[in-house]
C-alpha cells in the first residue's frame, strides 16, 4: 500500500485500493549531457496543476471521474545511477504487482530504464511506442553506457528488434540511425503511420514513453536539450491521446521537462495538459 502525495496531480486522489492508474514522479537528471532541471518537473508539474480545469473538452470527459492515485515522489539516491534506477524499479513493481498502471513522470529519459526492466519482467512480449525529438540510440555517451542519450539503446537489449517504434525523432548521430536501421521502427519528424501501428499491436502489451522534447522548443522551451523542428502542442495532444485510449498501455512515463529554462511556465502548462489528457484516456480506454 503506498501513501497519498499531500499536494497530488490535479484531481489524482482516488483511494489507493480503488485506483487503475497510478502516477510518481522520479526527480532524477544526474546524466543530463546539455542542461540539468529535470528534476524538478514533478514538483512544478504538481504546483501548477492547480491551474488546470480536471474537465477535458477534447474528450468530454472529466479527470474528476477517473480512477487515478498520486504516490508523489521517490526519494532517489544523489549521484546513484544505478540506485535510482533500482529505486524506480521497486516502485514500478509495486504498481504492477497490485494490479495498477504505472505512470511515472521524469526526470531526464534514462528513469525510463528502471521503470521498463520491471514492465519486461511481467510482460516478456512488451513493445514500446517512443515519441521523442532524439533517437537515445547511441551505445554509450562519452563512454557511459547508462545516459539518457543511450535509454532506448538499453531498452533494446532486452526487447530485441522489432519492437520499438519512434516517431517525431529529428536528431542523433549517424551511427545511432545506421545501427537503428533494421532493429527499430523510426518516423521522422512526425507521427504519420502511428494508427497503423497502434493497431498492429493490437492485443500486444506496449509500454509509453514520451519525451516532451518532441514537441517544438517554439511551444516547450523548458527542456534540457530543444531542438528545433518539433510537432505541434495538438499534434502531440493528439497522438498521446490515440496511444493510450486504443493501445494496451501496461506503463507509461512522461519526460524531459526542465522547469528553470521556461520562466513563463507555458512549459510546465503544456507538460500538465498533457498528463490529463493522457490519465483521461487511459481510464476511457478502447482495448
Amino acid at each position: 500500500m503506498l501513501n497519498m502525495q499531500t499536494d497530488a496531480f490535479l484531481a489524482c486522489e482516488t483511494p489507493y485500493d480503488q485506483a487503475a492508474a497510478v502516477l510518481f514522479s522520479a526527480p532524477f537528471d544526474g546524466t543530463t549531457s546539455f542542461r540539468p532541471g529535470t528534476r524538478f518537473a514533478g514538483g512544478a508539474i504538481r504546483r501548477d496543476s492547480d491551474g488546470l480545469e480536471t474537465f477535458s473538452p477534447y474528450q468530454n470527459a472529466d479527470l474528476a471521474d477517473c480512477r487515478v492515485f498520486d504516490s508523489g515522489e521517490l526519494d532517489l539516491p544523489i549521484g546513484d545511477v544505478k540506485g535510482a534506477l533500482a529505486a524506480i524499479a521497486r516502485r514500478t513493481k509495486t504498481i504492477l504487482d497490485d494490479g495498477k498502471l504505472p505512470f511515472m513522470i521524469g526526470g531526464e529519459h534514462l528513469v525510463t530504464l528502471g521503470a521498463f526492466q520491471t514492465v519486461y519482467s511481467a510482460y516478456p512480449d512488451v513493445n514500446i511506442i517512443h515519441f521523442d525529438a532524439h533517437a537515445d540510440l547511441r551505445d554509450d555517451y562519452l563512454g557511459v553506457k547508462l545516459s539518457h542519450a543511450c535509454v532506448l539503446r538499453r531498452c533494446h537489449e532486452l526487447t530485441g528488434d522489432g519492437r520499438i517504434f519512434q516517431f517525431g525523432i529529428r536528431s542523433g548521430d549517424r551511427s545511432e540511425f545506421s545501427w537503428g536501421a533494421g532493429r527499430v521502427s523510426t518516423r521522422l519528424f512526425d507521427f504519420e503511420g502511428l494508427e497503423q501501428t497502434v493497431q498492429s499491436l493490437a492485443g500486444k502489451p506496449v509500454y509509453f514513453t514520451l519525451d516532451l522534447d518532441v514537441l517544438d522548443p517554439s511551444v516547450f522551451p523548458g527542456t534540457g536539450t530543444p531542438e528545433p523542428g518539433g510537432v505541434s502542442f495538438d499534434a502531440l495532444r493528439r497522438a498521446a491521446t490515440y496511444v493510450c485510449r486504443h493501445a494496451r498501455v501496461v506503463g507509461c512515463d512522461v519526460n524531459e521537462l526542465s522547469p528553470p529554462y521556461d520562466q513563463s511556465g507555458i512549459s510546465v502548462a503544456a507538460a500538465c495538459k498533457i498528463i490529463r489528457e493522457m490519465l483521461i484516456a487511459l481510464e476511457n480506454k478502447e482495448v
